[in-house]
């Protein structure tokens, strides 16, 4: 492989790379045994067809794409690592030369790191976080405990009101068809939690069990089911059963089951020191948040849209796995909100970019003040590793090559910096 850095400017650079033609005959070679067998041509036993012949019949270039697919990513990736450019986003490939005998050539457009003009990050002034706890947040959390306690009980012989759980089988219709995804049955819905689209759930209060419903609603014109977009809809709905939640009186019996207390008042004094440590934890970063927040308005910088693109993209992934440590996939949650992909990056973009911009900022700093990990630093971050996934530290020394570990040496890099800033203002 060799390369050449055929253009810079801005946020941007093109890559000419080269793939030797052995190498990318070999992808041929590789792409025709793997897809031989698909091949049918008379006089000819299935998976037996020559090169030659399946050339002939089907062009020279039946195997191009997929050799170029085999070759390009490992050659970028290379070239890109050599360049020593800051690439910061997915690069758009161009192939601009292929044939079997002969280089692959294509070009790689690459967005890079922009140029940061670092604002005054020392003495910033902000203004202090109140951390008192007042009587009244402490009653609140009381009622959290007096909810979480709360116990379902049957109520088949009331209609349903809302903050009740109804027990239903439904089926949904559009154009007097069944839909897929839109029946179920022995379904827990808690109305007024809004999981339902439109006014579904509240078509359902002042029902009964026993009771058979005809709710009519109308599904978001941008929904994940391009199908059902924009359609009403009418779900036969039975209400099968009736629950509500009984609550727990708030006294010294209440308190001994939901902690380790005697008391009411030794309890809501224990709740008032966690609210406290929140408090002072959540003050603590926002404190860094602000100060991180200031630097970034007296900095200068340009951003390339693709770089906010990619960290939109990684919020919406992060999303995606916390959903579905809940046991629900991206593609449910999608059609129960009656969202689309394109919606949730719309959405999460002004944090995409605040991360961007945080980012930036903070590795300067890192760099104008010549901060680095120590291998100290480095081990006892794997130790903190070790204690939450339960592993010997070695194993996860094992586990984690050179670049994992410069990763979180980065890390810790970022984390002296914001410490740094906090520690320098006013």
């Amino acid at each position: 492989m060799k390369f050449e850095i055929k253009e810079q400017k801005d946020n941007t650079a093109k890559l000419e790379i080269v793939v030797p033609a052995e190498e990318f005959d070999a992808a041929i070679e590789k792409a025709y045994e793997k897809n031989k067998g698909q091949f049918k041509i008379d006089g000819f036993r299935k998976g037996k067809v020559p090169y030659a012949m399946i050339e002939k019949m089907y062009g020279p270039a039946v195997f191009y794409e997929e050799a170029a697919n085999e070759v390009i990513p490992d050659a970028y990736e290379e070239a890109a690592k050599e360049s020593g450019l800051e690439i910061v986003a997915q690069p758009e490939i161009n192939v601009t030369k292929i044939a079997k005998g002969n280089e692959l050539v294509f070009e790689a457009e690459v967005t890079l790191k922009p140029e940061i003009k670092l604002g005054k990050y020392k003495g910033v002034k902000v203004d202090e976080i109140d951390v008192t706890v007042t009587d009244e947040e402490v009653e609140a959390r009381v009622e959290q405990a007096k909810e979480a306690n709360a116990r379902l009980v049957a109520a088949d012989d009331k209609a349903i009101e809302d903050g009740d759980q109804a027990i239903i089988d439904f089926e949904g219709f559009v154009d007097g068809e069944a839909f897929a995804g839109g029946k179920g049955e022995d379904y827990p819905l808690v109305i007024g939690s809004h999981s339902f689209i439109d006014t579904f759930e509240d078509q359902l209060i002042g029902k009964k069990v026993g009771d058979d419903v005809d709710v009519n609603v109308t599904f978001p014109e941008q929904y994940q089911a391009a199908e059902l977009a924009g359609k009403p809809a009418l779900f036969k709905v039975t209400i099968k059963e009736i629950k509500v939640k009984e609550y727990p009186e708030i006294d010294d019996e209440f308190a001994q089951e939901v902690s380790e207390f005697d008391t009411l008042d030794e309890y809501k004094a224990d709740i008032k020191k966690q609210l406290t440590e929140e408090k002072e934890a959540n003050a603590k970063r926002e404190k860094e948040s602000n100060i991180i927040e200031a630097i970034v308005k007296d900095s200068e910088m340009d951003i390339p849209e693709k770089m906010i693109d990619a960290s939109a993209d990684r919020m919406v992934q992060e999303f995606a796995q916390q959903m579905s440590m809940q046991g629900i996939t991206f593609d449910q949650y999608l059609q129960m909100t009656g969202s689309t992909m394109d919606q949730m990056k719309e959405q999460v973009r002004p944090q995409a970019q605040a991360r961007v911009e945080t980012s930036l900022v903070l590795e300067a700093i890192v760099k104008a003040e010549n901060i680095e990990a120590t291998d100290d630093e480095l081990k006892e971050e794997l130790e903190k590793m070790s204690k939450m996934y339960n592993m010997e530290v070695e194993k996860i020394e094992a586990m984690l090559g050179d670049i994992d570990k410069e990763n979180i040496k980065k890390d810790i890099c970022t984390r002296k910096a914001a410490e740094l800033v906090v520690a320098e203002s006013k």
